[in-house]
């Protein structure tokens, strides 16, 4: 389950790494409100420096997660794992992007992308536990 959870979050962490680099160059606005926010720490801010952990912390919880539900999953293998993201956006992605849309200073367009790439995540880890856990 750790090698599936650390091999799940490498995998966000490349797919995070390159939708950010892309939707940087087609959203400046995006861009500009990560650099010009009061709600985010600098990159200079030492704490930033663990930030890299947090597609392995996810990666782990999932492959626990995964782990419970595996069984209740039907059809072929990106069929589960779609059914995983969805359980996992349900539970987890809507309230949280409520909360931090109704509590932070982050514009919609924000809140969406990051709505969106929390499903992918949730189904790229979907699809490394089908081939890992069984």
């Amino acid at each position: 389950m750790v090698k599936a959870g650390f091999i799940a979050g490498f995998v966000n962490l490349l797919f995070g790494l390159g939708i950010n680099a892309v939707l940087g160059m087609i959203l400046p606005g995006l861009e500009q409100e990560y650099q010009n926010s009061s709600v985010f720490r600098s990159w200079q801010d030492p704490l930033m420096m663990i930030y890299v952990a947090y597609p392995f912390i996810l990666g782990l919880v999932l492959a626990y997660l995964w782990r419970k539900l595996y069984k209740q999953l039907k059809g072929t293998d990106p069929q589960k794992a779609m059914e995983f993201a969805k359980i996992y956006f349900v539970i987890a992605t809507i309230p949280g992007m409520f909360i931090s849309y109704t509590s932070l200073q982050l514009s919609f367009l924000m809140i969406l992308v990051w709505t969106f790439t929390g499903f992918i995540q949730a189904y790229l880890a979907g699809l490394v536990y089908t081939k890992y856990l069984k």
